[in-house]
């Protein structure tokens, strides 16, 4: 019998492999601050333990034999939203993981990332994760091999089954699930042809426990051999398919290597295929929904800042997607007869002054729930935390339409009393609060109970995935300091 410890034990991957060991007999001692890990995933036997890697010599006063490091931040291209977690989860933590390594000499397996092969190596720069994933890698070869210490690093690939997340941090294939059940239509990254190593996560357990007892060194890949474009995945659902702006974080393939870890006597034995075709005859999709979202909007054409600027790009770009936005008239001249964009339906409100921004939340409800009583939406979407997400929030009480609010150029910093009330109560209400990484940290300061990552329900896969092709209009593919934390 071994002790073991693993990090992120209450996570994914962590409960599998945390259930394998105990069935085999080992003392397991689970680290997880609940990021994304739930006690929903406890096993019985295992000894649980809340708290943050970086405090792992204060949490686990014992000597493990093997730690296995999963405890960490595992999203690609949310990471670009929110850097300075990745930072702390990834950088600071895996570095109290690295120093509990070297002071207890026991035996230690690092998750890797996939995203450090993603185009040949080219997309290690393009988000937070694959960058301190990869720096990751390299900092514990070089102290395993400097200081002689026992190591292994694997290297997952999409990684999918039983205990999937969904939501914000959520997996492809768990995404594309809730999306089919919902009745949504699957979202899909332009160009689709990118491809996947998708991999079951018992394989992975597998290989895992076979790296932990054999392993030494990197290189040890851990994919099933066959891939599949992103767009073939989602057909193999069946239904609606909406295709998403591409983005710059989005690798096409990533290069796979699982000799080493095959010379260990492993294989895999589950396909996509046959997971996603037992899955479909087990569970009908849901009622179909339109592919049509609801947006509320204090202003629009022809008056246009960055936040309707950036919905104006996102659309053109998604053809085949509905938005019914409800703003204002503001302004005497309301001539739009130059706007031309088929999927962007107006309705306006008011009389043509700048207060018109005070009928929004009643006359501009009584409006969003008219058209509520006419399509099946996937959610309500407010361009800024203002009139327009006042109105959103009344809607939600009365119809529970889901709520996303985007924060777009807002600055939270110096915001007075009587606003912050207002901010408190509109926040607080809301099911998702996007904002650059600055901003949301303000939201925390204004909203202590504002969850800026809430189940928006049926239109929540559809919505992240939206979000994020948002966001990328909204702040450019170069997002400024991310590659080191904000102050």
């Amino acid at each position: 019998m071994k002790t073991i410890l693993v990090t992120g034990g209450a996570g994914f991957i962590g409960s599998h492999l945390c259930e394998r060991l105990a069935r085999e007999g080992h003392r397991i001692i689970s680290l997880d601050n609940y990021f994304t890990g739930s006690r929903e995933n406890h096993v019985a036997g295992v000894e649980y333990r809340d708290g943050h890697t970086k405090d792992i010599e204060a949490l686990v006063p014992e000597s493990p034999d093997i730690v296995f490091h999963l405890g960490e931040y595992s999203r690609v291209e949310q990471s670009v939203l929110e850097p300075d977690i990745v930072y702390d989860l990834n950088v600071i933590g895996t570095q109290g993981v690295i120093n509990f390594w070297r002071k207890r000499k026991c035996k230690l397996v690092y998750a890797g990332s996939s995203t450090k092969f993603g185009d040949g190596g080219l997309t290690i720069k393009t988000s937070p994760y694959a960058l301190h994933k990869a720096g990751n890698t390299w900092h514990t070869k070089r102290i395993g091999d400097r200081e002689n210490l026992q190591y292994a690093i694997a290297y997952f690939y999409n990684v999918y089954g039983p205990r999937e997340r969904s939501g914000i941090y959520g997996t492809l294939i768990e995404t594309f699930k809730q999306m089919y059940l919902s009745g949504a239509p699957l979202a899909v990254v332009r160009p689709g042809t990118q491809t996947r190593n998708f991999t079951h996560v018992n394989d992975v357990i597998e290989a895992l426990v076979r790296i932990a007892e054999r392993g030494q060194g990197d290189e040890y890949g851990i994919g099933n051999r066959q891939a599949h474009a992103i767009l073939d995945v989602a057909r193999m659902f069946g239904g609606d398919i909406i295709l998403l702006p591409s983005r710059s974080s989005n690798r096409m393939s990533s290069d796979l290597d699982v000799s080493k870890t095959e010379t260990l006597g492993w294989k895999t034995s589950h396909t996509l295929e046959q997971y996603i075709k037992e899955f479909v005859e087990k569970h009908k999709p849901g009622q179909k929904r339109a592919k049509r979202v609801l947006v509320f909007s204090t202003t629009f054409y022809p008056i246009v800042g960055p936040a309707e600027e950036a919905l104006i790009s996102l659309a053109k770009q998604m053809s085949d997607v509905e938005f019914d936005i409800v703003t204002t008239k503001f302004i005497s001249n309301t001539d739009v007869s130059g706007f031309g964009m088929k999927n962007v339906h107006l309705h306006r409100i008011g009389f043509g002054f700048t207060g018109d921004k005070y009928l929004l939340p009643l006359w501009g409800v009584w409006t969003g729930w008219r058209l509520y009583r006419e399509h099946r939406y996937l959610f309500t979407w407010s361009l800024m935390a203002s009139y327009a997400a006042l109105a959103g929030v009344f809607l939600k009480r009365i119809t529970g339409l889901p709520l996303l609010i985007t924060l777009a150029d807002q600055d939270l910093e110096r915001v007075p009393a009587y606003a912050r009330l207002a901010l408190q109560f509109i926040l607080s209400d809301a099911d998702q609060v996007y904002g650059i990484h600055v901003q949301e940290k303000h939201v925390s300061q204004i909203a202590p109970r504002a969850s800026l990552r809430r189940s928006i329900g049926e239109g929540d896969a559809f919505a992240n995935q939206l979000r994020y092709a948002y966001a990328e209009r909204f702040t450019g593919s170069n997002y400024p300091d991310w590659l080191r934390p904000s102050p």
